[in-house]
């Protein structure tokens, strides 16, 4: 939770990625984030890939020199599968970005994340938008990090329909094994799904409005949202572009603008149809199934239900168009 006159640390562990890097822009803006570090993954396009798009945009937003590292090129047990129908071939909707002129850190994602979790003066939040590849290593080679995290909000998961799948979103379903690890974590944890994600859009006059400023980093921004309209009934306002992962930032600075509940979780590892589904128990007692066979110890997550759209698109907007100093 925000501490007045104190930046939340947290670090952003993504796959960069036209919603990522919309997230990235919030995060390096907002006067109430201390972004330790940026860590990079397979998934809506290869790893390689994900790290030059996220020094790019570190670069367009005018971020100081945060450490950049890339982590894991395939998932733990799944071959990769990108997302270029939606990203487009670079995975940052072929908008022409120039190439980077910083360079990556010289240590893994892992190993930057262990050493900026422990080095940090207060407790990190984590902030993964993307397959959870990275954190699942993470925790199982470090798992004494948990000790200076104090949540992970993750994009992820969906309560009611997914889209990699009819039941599965596609982080989850990039790396499903991934996600289940993160479940065992043992800090709190926040699941900002498609039931939201895909809620939150900008309206096409805003987008426009960006999309002409001066300043490298909201023009980005623009750009990004007209690339990514995030639902398939915007209607008439063709301009208009969803913040997608941004979202999950978003919830990290202003928590009260999505409604969760604490329920139980669970990933779906079954081959077949069912598989990177987030199984979320929504059911006010126990059932048949719990009566006859005993009752299992699942995760209880705090499942975002409801988002204050309008608080979180002011947000958002008035955050990018603050001009780097």
């Amino acid at each position: 939770m925000p501490n007045a006159g104190q930046p939340i640390p947290v670090i952003v562990d993504c796959d960069t990625g036209v919603d990522d890097a919309l997230a990235l822009l919030f995060a390096v803006r907002h006067p109430g984030l201390d972004l330790r570090a940026v860590t990079c993954v397979a998934g809506n396009t290869d790893v390689d890939g994900v790290v030059r798009n996220t020094l790019t945009v570190l670069e367009q937003a005018g971020a100081p020199d945060i450490p950049v590292a890339r982590g894991a090129a395939l998932p733990l047990i799944e071959p990769a599968r990108s997302a270029r129908h939606v990203h487009g071939d670079d995975g940052m909707g072929d908008i022409g970005l120039p190439a980077p002129t910083r360079a990556p850190a010289d240590v893994d994602a892992v190993t930057l994340l262990r050493r900026e979790i422990l080095a940090s003066p207060r407790p990190v939040t984590l902030i993964p938008t993307a397959p959870l590849t990275n954190i699942a290593l993470l925790l199982r080679t470090h798992p004494e990090v948990t000790r200076n995290i104090e949540r992970i909000v993750f994009m992820g998961g969906a309560v009611a329909c997914g889209n990699a799948t009819p039941v599965a979103e596609f982080n989850v379903w990039h790396d499903p094994e991934a996600a289940a690890i993160l479940l065992t974590a043992g800090v709190p944890i926040t699941m900002y799904g498609l039931d939201v994600f895909q809620r939150v859009v900008v309206p096409g006059a805003d987008v426009r409005r960006l999309r002409a400023s001066a300043d490298p980093g909201a023009r980005l921004a623009g750009d990004l949202l007209s690339h990514r309209p995030a639902t398939p009934d915007v209607g008439a306002d063709s301009e208009a572009g969803g913040i997608g992962d941004a979202g999950a930032v978003c919830t990290v600075v202003d928590p009260a603008g999505i409604t969760t509940r604490l329920l139980p979780v669970e990933v779906s590892l079954a081959p077949g149809p069912t598989r990177g589904q987030t199984i979320v128990d929504r059911r006010p007692r126990f059932g048949e199934s719990e009566l006859h066979t005993g009752t299992r110890d699942l995760r209880l997550v705090d499942v975002a239900l409801d988002v204050d759209v309008e608080r979180f698109v002011k947000l958002y907007l008035t955050t990018v168009e603050k001009v780097a100093n």
